[in-house]
């Protein structure tokens, strides 16, 4: 994986191809290439690194009306200019780009071997190119159906040949891969986002769906040749909303939006007259609600996490046992899927490919999901039998911020939802309405007044190693402040249970290692401060984040947001985490937006 683009028209494809592939460095990557089509022949141009060394050693005009790039983070073979996509057959005749795994690359290498193909680079999807090359079909589109059909794994993929220089063949299997139509001309892409200032008429192709792009149109059929109709939708995203506008980062952008992305979340969401919430999608009758046993809720990454609190939050409104798992692990285990259970997949890209294959396979075994998904239209979207879009915006920075919180309040409003069927009173639905609505205001405060913040980032980014803390609610918190602080400042950070601490991670707590301690104004503020205490026994640095009011005498920092209701102080929480690994990562001088070694939407295993 990880960026796709394509072109067939009247224009110059290179110019709307680089474009194409800046509008996609937000997902990262390590390398990127072009090729393009004139005259019966390939020019490939392939760079490691950015998109400006691809752009360097380019023709100053290069020629052809048709062509593909590619931005690869890397799966198979390193990063490095002969691994870099697109990757031709030996004559270089064809050219392919591709996302994904290759998962019996290594057989059909061998078989390709044995024929007398020399292979070029390190990657499995060279070897897609020498398939395609091999086949006797008699056009471009039924040579790309037979390679696949020998194809085992993921993959989106796009196609060009020399010899039939006014065509593009694109097609999925678990990975996105998006037709854009434009007015005699087209373009295909793995992501919207590099097509929005040419089209927003859009077709999203399934899996197993091949699609043949010329400048006039499109066709679209299966693996086997069966026609299939597609008619084309609105993308639901603007040109506007991939731009930083006066913000340095996106990262910082994206944090700063948060106020309005919890104002979209709610709105039409909150029910005054019941105290409780009402949504247009989950597709569940309150008397199914009533019926369901237990919650399970799976996701990746952030996504993982914001389901641990969601878990939390939904047990202790609505009384329904409820558990987060990795949905990465949750379909290799052979999971048994209970009819009493209601199944919750969280992705902010809707793309990731652990929790689409975990839906499936619920699917597959006839258990029900419901997704809680910021992408418009994606396949895990299509996959659930209902849910709810966080209305977030594309988020462009790598490192999840107002996704995670939206889908913190997303859960939030799940719970008072499933507690108001069941038994939460209406009073206690009132009180967590009202506190809702002041959500977005005292976010803003935070954002307003950022100085301890500040410097609690200068201190701790001269750390190797820290360590987050918290309990109940607080224990999400600390998991997703040591994400965020290693995915973006790339210093070490751990988080571990308050309570965990002193059977085992108390050995190694230093005075070089700072631990920040999630402090809520709750129940169990005194068992958290006892905690605290021992890290300072061991002259451990302590950062508290707490609340208005709370003494923390061993802390030697402290970070102080307003006080909500407990099941929403994570989200202030949170927020400041976010700005403090922001701050280190600024000091630090990191590629804040496009962290090393990561990728937006993984769509790998």
């Amino acid at each position: 994986m990880c960026g796709i683009v394509g072109y067939v028209g009247r224009q110059d494809a290179a110019p709307i191809l680089m474009e194409g592939l800046k509008r996609l460095e937000y997902r990262g990557y390590d390398s990127a290439g072009i090729a393009l089509a004139r005259s019966k022949k390939l020019k490939l141009f392939k760079a490691q690194g950015k998109v400006q060394a691809l752009e360097a050693i380019l023709p100053e005009q290069p020629k052809g009306q048709i062509g593909i790039a590619h931005t690869r983070w890397a799966t198979h073979g390193e990063p490095s200019d002969v691994n870099a996509h697109p990757h031709p057959d030996g004559a270089e005749r064809i050219a392919v780009v591709h996302n994904g795994i290759i998962e019996n690359a290594p057989a059909l290498k061998a078989e390709l071997e044995a024929s007398g193909v020399v292979f070029r680079s390190d990657t499995d999807t060279e070897v897609l190119a020498h398939l395609i090359a091999q086949s006797d079909a008699p056009n471009l589109a039924d040579a790309v159906r037979s390679a696949l059909r020998r194809i085992q794994g993921a993959y989106g993929v796009a196609v060009i040949a020399g010899d039939q220089p006014d065509q593009i063949i694109v097609a999925r299997n678990g990975s996105p891969v998006i037709v854009g139509v434009g007015n005699r001309e087209m373009f295909v892409a793995s992501d919207a986002a590099a097509l929005v200032r040419h089209t927003q008429q859009v077709v999203y192709l399934n899996d197993g769906e091949v699609a043949t792009v010329t400048a006039e149109g499109f066709e679209t059929s299966t693996l086997d040749a069966a026609p299939v109709h597609k008619t084309p939708v609105t993308a639901p995203v603007a040109q506007d909303d991939y731009d930083k506008g006066a913000h340095e980062h996106f990262m910082v952008k994206e944090i700063a939006e948060q106020p309005d992305a919890v104002e979209r979340m709610l709105q039409g969401r909150l029910d005054l007259r019941f105290n409780s919430a009402h949504f247009g999608g989950l597709n569940l009758t309150p008397r199914e609600l009533i019926d369901i046993e237990r919650i399970k809720i799976l996701g990746c990454g952030s996504a993982y996490i914001s389901a641990c609190n969601g878990a939390y939050v939904i047990e202790q409104l609505a009384r329904i046992p409820a558990s987060a798992e990795p949905a990465s692990e949750f379909r290799y285990r052979n999971p048994v899927i209970e009819p009493g259970t209601l199944y919750i997949a969280v992705s902010q890209s809707g793309e990731t490919l652990d929790t689409l294959m975990a839906v499936e396979e619920i699917k597959r075994k006839g258990g029900r999901v419901i997704g809680i998904i910021n992408a418009v239209g994606s396949t895990i979207a299509r996959a659930c039998d209902g849910g709810l879009y966080l209305h977030a915006g594309p988020e462009i920075s790598v490192v999840s911020t107002k996704t995670f919180t939206s889908t913190l309040v997303g859960f939030a409003l799940l719970g008072l939802y499933f507690g108001r069927i069941r038994d939460l009173a209406p009073t206690a639905g009132e009180k967590l309405i009202k506190a809702l609505q002041a959500l977005p205001e005292q976010i803003r405060q935070i954002l307003d007044d950022t100085a301890a913040i500040e410097t609690a980032a200068t201190f701790c980014a001269k750390a190797r190693d820290m360590y987050f803390i918290g309990r109940g609610l607080g224990f999400p918190v600390a998991q997703e402040g040591a994400l965020k602080l290693k995915e973006v400042s790339y210093i070490h950070a751990e988080a571990y249970p308050a309570s965990e601490l002193k059977h085992g991670p108390l050995a190694l707590v230093t005075p070089e290692t700072p631990v920040v301690a999630v402090l809520p104004d709750d129940a169990l503020l005194d068992k958290n401060l006892s905690s605290i205490a021992e890290v300072h026994a061991r002259k451990g640095p302590v950062i508290a984040l707490t609340h208005p009011g709370v003494v923390c005498a061993a802390a030697d920092h402290h970070v102080v947001v307003p006080k909500s209701v407990p099941e929403l102080d994570p989200i202030l929480l949170g927020v400041a985490l976010q700005i403090m690994a922001y701050r280190c990562a600024l000091i630090l001088e990191r590629d804040i937006d496009q962290p090393r070694n990561l990728a937006k939407s993984v769509t790998v295993e």
